[in-house]
C-alpha cells in the first residue's frame, strides 16, 4: 500500500501562465481562483496567467499566486480521489500544505500570505539584506563558517534553507553574505552563489516580520489538522491548532529543515512524494533525500494524468 505524501512549493517557484491550464479544465480551479480575487481585492488569476512577470516576481503577489495554484491543484487531487497522509511545504508552502490538512480556511491563508511577504520585503530595506546557494560542502561546515562569519563582522549571516544532501541557503547582511561565500569556498564549497533575491528569507534578520505576523495570526482560527504536517521548524509533525499557529510566527525568521522533514516522511513509511503546484524544485529534492521513494508533480492537465496513472498503476 502507497503511502502518499504531499509537498508544497516555496518562492521561486512562479512562472507567468501557471494554473491557468488547470482553471480551463476544472470548475474546483475556477471557484479558488474566483475567491483568492475576492480574498485579496484584485484580480490574482490574471497576474498569474498573463503577468507581467516582473509583478508576479514581488514577494507579496508571489507568495499568493503560488499558494492559490498549491491549492487548487491539490483540490483537483481530491477531486480524482487521491488524499495524502502526511504532508509538508518549503516555507511559503507550509501554509498551501495547513490549507490542505483544514487546519487554514483557504481566504484565510491567501491574506495572511499577501501581508507575510509584505512583512518580509519591509523587514530588511531592498539592498541591504541577500541569499547564497552553497553547492557540495557539509551542513555543520556552513553552520560554524556562518557562525565564525558573524562573529567578525558583526553582522548577521545564519544558513536558513536545509535542502537536500549538498544543498543550503544561506542568509543575512549583504557584506556578511559575500564574506561567508568567500570563506565556504576557501573551505571547499564546489559552489557558493549570491541569489537574486530581495530579502534575506529565514534569517534572524526577519524577525520583525515574524513579530507583524503574530499580529495577523493573532485572531485567525486554525483548526487542528486532519493529518500530521511537518514543520519546517523542527522538522516533526505538528497537528494541534495552537501548536501550529506558533510555529507559522517562528517560521518567519528560522531555518528551513527540508531535508530532515523529508526524510522524517520517508522514516514514516511515505514511499511517494507527490509536489502539488507549479514547478519541480521539490521532486529534485526528495529525490536526492528520499533514495528509493517515488517523486511525482502535478501542476497542469499533463503532470497530473501521469501522476493518476503512476499512482493507479502503484495501487495494482
Amino acid at each position: 500500500m502507497t503511502k502518499l505524501a504531499f509537498v508544497f512549493p516555496g518562492q521561486g517557484s512562479q512562472s507567468v501562465g501557471m494554473g491557468k491550464a488547470l482553471h480551463d479544465e476544472y470548475r474546483v480551479v475556477r471557484d479558488i481562483f474566483a475567491e483568492a480575487d475576492e480574498a485579496l481585492g484584485f484580480d490574482l488569476s490574471k497576474l498569474c496567467f498573463e503577468g507581467p512577470e516582473e509583478e508576479l516576481r514581488l514577494t507579496y503577489n508571489t507568495q499568493p499566486a503560488i499558494l492559490t495554484v498549491s491549492c487548487a491543484c491539490a483540490a483537483v487531487l481530491r477531486q480524482e480521489g487521491v488524499a495524502c497522509q502526511v504532508a509538508a511545504g518549503h516555507s511559503l508552502g507550509e501554509y498551501s500544505a495547513l490549507v490542505c490538512a483544514g487546519s487554514l480556511k483557504f481566504a484565510d491563508a491567501v491574506r495572511i500570505v499577501r501581508q507575510r511577504g509584505r512583512f518580509m520585503q519591509e523587514a530588511v530595506p531592498v539592498g541591504e539584506g541577500s541569499m547564497a546557494a552553497v553547492l557540495g560542502l557539509d551542513n555543520d561546515k556552513i553552520v560554524k563558517i556562518c557562525q565564525e562569519t558573524e562573529a567578525s563582522s558583526g553582522l548577521a549571516v545564519q544558513a536558513v534553507n536545509f535542502n537536500c544532501p549538498g544543498q543550503v541557503v544561506i542568509a543575512g547582511a549583504c557584506a556578511a553574505v559575500d564574506a561567508a561565500v568567500v570563506a565556504l569556498k576557501a573551505a571547499g564549497a564546489k559552489r557558493a552563489v549570491v541569489l537574486p533575491v530581495s530579502a534575506p528569507f529565514h534569517s534572524t534578520l526577519m524577525q520583525p516580520a515574524a513579530d507583524r505576523l503574530k499580529e495577523v495570526l493573532a485572531p485567525i482560527e486554525v483548526a487542528d489538522a486532519r493529518f500530521p504536517v511537518i514543520a519546517n521548524v523542527t522538522a516533526g509533525p505538528v497537528s494541534k491548532g495552537a501548536e501550529i499557529k506558533e510555529l507559522l510566527i517562528k517560521q518567519a525568521a528560522r531555518p528551513v529543515l527540508w531535508e530532515e522533514s523529508v526524510r522524517y516522511m520517508q522514516e514514516a513509511g511515505a514511499d511517494c512524494f507527490v509536489e502539488v503546484g507549479p514547478g519541480r524544485v521539490l521532486s529534485g529534492f526528495t529525490r536526492k533525500i528520499a533514495k528509493g521513494a517515488q517523486a511525482l508533480n502535478v501542476e497542469d492537465p499533463a503532470s497530473l494524468a501521469k501522476t493518476l496513472a503512476a499512482l493507479k498503476e502503484a495501487a495494482q
